[in-house]
């Protein structure tokens, strides 16, 4: 089982890189976003999933342990292989896949290639109760450092926030984003938000400046 390949990058692809390490390249396939982190004939070190089949003995690599454990959980999900699941990745980093599934946000993750909507509604079910236990990405950290509390809407006010700035042009991931964080800031401050606080306050956060 390998582990990590720490090495020099030799060829960079559509999917893939070569990885020379001392005289021996490994091929290896990425998402975009690993991929893209990449220079041709630096040294690199990569985290790998090694999966061995009877035609073929695959290298998957990541910039990160967060990506390659999103790889793993991916692949839970019947429907999902390597492939998909690099692609999930590539339009989708660790912390937008917490956002995504959190908020139930189907319309993002069919854009990764070979995500239908049947796919992507299957991936909101079987994952969304999961993904709190995985402390992962800028969302996770917006939690307290001590909190073990789920990425979630906390109830009716936030939800309705959350629809009513999808309703306005939004996409619902970052409005979920948005709300959540402002609902957890006015608590720590000893005041609970109405409806109308978290809409007001969530245009002017996702409002361009």
């Amino acid at each position: 089982m390998i582990a990590w390949l720490n090495g020099i990058v030799r060829d960079i692809g559509a999917g893939y890189a070569v990885i020379d390490v001392q005289g021996v390249g490994y091929l290896v396939s990425a998402s975009g976003r690993t991929l893209g982190a990449l220079q041709m004939n630096q040294p690199t070190m990569l985290h790998i999933e090694t999966v061995v089949r009877e035609d073929a003995f695959l290298l998957y690599g990541f910039r990160d342990t967060s990506e390659r454990d999103w790889f793993r959980l991916l692949q839970t999900v019947q429907g999902v292989g390597g492939r998909v699941a690099l692609a999930l990745l590539t339009v989708l980093p660790p912390d937008h896949l917490v956002q995504a599934i959190a908020s139930g946000d189907k319309a993002a993750l069919a854009r990764a290639d070979g995500v239908g909507p049947k796919l992507a509604a299957r991936l909101l079910t079987e994952l969304k109760d999961k993904v709190a236990g995985l402390a992962l990405g800028a969302m996770a950290r917006t939690q307290a450092p001590t909190s073990a509390t789920p990425v979630e809407v906390g109830g009716a006010v936030e939800a309705e926030a959350v629809s009513a700035l999808v309703n306005l042009g939004y996409g619902r991931s970052e409005a979920f984003a948005s709300v959540v964080k402002l609902a957890k800031a006015a608590r720590a401050e000893g005041w609970e938000p109405t409806l109308a606080d978290l809409i007001r306050a969530g245009l002017k956060d996702l409002s361009p400046a």
